[in-house]
């Protein structure tokens, strides 16, 4: 393994006989190659390969799955009234917010397509420290948002039933503590599906999502269809009621909802063409998402006047109620919720465990989260006790705020990767990479503002989850990650027996002169 630092003043970069112990400070400091990530990719650290069997469309369908979620069916009714008419702008505003931040993972992923995603990038060029911050905020991430996802499948699940006259008990489909929950059994199920598929393959658990994804976009085009139909011009006037710092406020709110597009970047070693697709599939689920969220902003707001909306939760199909007078609405709607919850979890276990596979390489979680199956080229036994850990976390556990912690993670892994971004092009301009960001380095330095601003503008009890989160990260990586580490044990070999070390390239000579 080729290591390196970010300063040469800590001694990492001096030749391996010349170099001092690795303290804590300087392991926190240590970087594993490019290269190195390259060459590792595909590999479990408990034996077997993955296979690359996704293509451009899988891997579109991964992120869109993992984006287009149950927010867009309640999220309505809470953003009309702090934008008025101009919601639609709102959704345009997060959805460029968000589109800055894809193209830094777009970069990223295409000139290092591995499984680790942010985790990953970072590792590349900030070090094993932040690397380790990143992978464990990726962990609070996808474990909660995956749970509190499913939490709501019971719901869905009761509206369903209710259609066809059946009263499930709410025992058996909320958590300890809501509305007399015992076990949220839909949430469990709805979990234990998705391990099943995922275990079965990436292929065949790609295919299911992309045909799910498919189902939830039908079901917005029905709703934007049936509203254009009540469309009213006059709904428009005034644009902006509640003037622009409305349309930001709202803007702020909303770009959650794009939260999810880094998901195929997590399938960089099961992708056919990783170097290609994944770039195409991050930008192109965007630009699906941004599509759909303001036709469907308009559709709504054409179809009925703003101030309708106040204290409207389930406002798509309260809608559609109305315009057509009919209750079967409610079941399709509720169909497309179920959809779009199974969708998600589907998505995000499927790069939780991933992300679990890249960190078990470095040595910073337990080789057995890297144990390939040899027949299918999943992790099997990853998929297993990540799976059951947010079952028990979905069906017993009442997450409500604690799900908000989620974005502080995310918006600082978004950061990392434009940092990375930039990290790159100054120092491996001769990476190859399949797409470059745009009006660099404007772009991915506007994506670290925007993050940075949004993690500002978050409440008191998701600051306080989040460090608490990270205090229990340290915790886990000076006992156990910092001992194991791959890069460090590198290190010390080198050291040790610097003749290891690869022979510097012969250089090469021109007209007599060294080059």
């Amino acid at each position: 393994m080729q290591i390196s630092s970010n300063h040469p003043a800590s001694g990492i970069s001096a030749p391996p006989s010349l170099r001092p112990p690795l303290t804590l400070g300087r392991q926190l400091l240590l970087r594993k190659d490019v290269e190195t990530l390259q060459a590792d990719a595909g590999h479990g650290s408990g034996g077997g390969t993955m296979r690359r069997t996704l293509g451009v469309l899988q891997l579109t369908m991964i992120s869109v799955g993992a984006t287009l979620g149950t927010g867009i069916f309640v999220v309505l009714g809470s953003s009309v009234p702090m934008a008025g008419p101009a919601v639609w702008i709102s959704f345009t505003i997060a959805g460029i917010a968000a589109l800055l931040s894809a193209l830094s993972y777009a970069e990223m992923a295409g000139a290092v397509p591995v499984s680790g995603s942010s985790y990953s990038y970072t590792y590349a060029t900030m070090g094993e420290g932040l690397a380790w911050i990143c992978g464990w905020c990726l962990l609070l991430e996808y474990g909660v948002s995956v749970a509190a996802i499913a939490v709501g499948a019971g719901e869905y699940v009761n509206e369903l039933a209710g259609v066809f006259q059946l009263d499930l008990p709410a025992t058996l489909t909320n958590p300890p503590g809501a509305d007399g929950g015992l076990f949220n059994v839909p949430a469990v199920l709805v979990v234990a599906l998705a391990m099943v598929l995922l275990m079965r393959g990436a292929k065949e658990s790609a295919t299911v999502n992309t045909v799910l994804v498919f189902v939830k976009i039908l079901v917005l085009l029905f709703f934007v269809v049936i509203a254009f139909s009540a469309f009213q011009t006059g709904n428009f006037a005034p644009l902006l009621p509640m003037g622009t710092a409305g349309v930001s406020a709202a803007a702020a709110r909303l770009f959650f909802s794009y939260i999810g597009f880094d998901a195929a970047s997590t399938a960089g070693e099961e992708a056919v063409n990783p170097q290609r697709d994944l770039p195409r599939a991050i930008i192109a689920s965007m630009i699906i998402v941004t599509v759909l969220y303001i036709l469907v902003a308009i559709a709504a707001v054409g179809a009925k006047d703003w101030q309708w909306f106040v204290g409207k939760e389930a406002a798509l199909v309260q809608v559609l109620e109305e315009i057509t007078g009919q209750a079967w609405v409610a079941l399709v709607f509720s169909v497309g919720a179920v959809v779009a919850i199974i969708s998600i979890v589907i998505t995000v276990l499927y790069g939780q465990t991933r992300v679990l596979v890249a960190m078990s390489r470095d040595g910073m979680v337990p080789r057995i989260f890297g144990k390939l199956n040899p027949r299918t080229g999943t992790p099997v036994v990853n998929t297993l006790i990540t799976g059951g850990i947010i079952m028990v976390t979905a069906g017993l556990v009442p997450l409500g705020e604690l799900a908000d912690a989620t974005s502080i993670g995310t918006l600082f892994a978004f950061s990392l990767v434009s940092l990375s971004v930039i990290y790159l092009r100054r120092n491996r301009p001769d990476l190859p990479r399949t797409f470059r960001v745009p009006l660099y380095p404007v772009t991915p330095i506007l994506a670290v503002a925007g993050c940075v601003f949004l993690m500002a503008n978050l409440g008191g009890t998701t600051w306080t989850v989040f460090g608490l989160w990270m205090a229990l990260g340290a915790v886990a990586y000076l006992s156990y990650g910092r001992r194991r580490s791959t890069a460090a044990a590198s290190y010390a070999q080198d050291r040790r027996h610097p003749a290891r070390q690869a022979p510097p390239p012969p250089s090469t000579k021109r007209d007599g002169k060294r080059i």
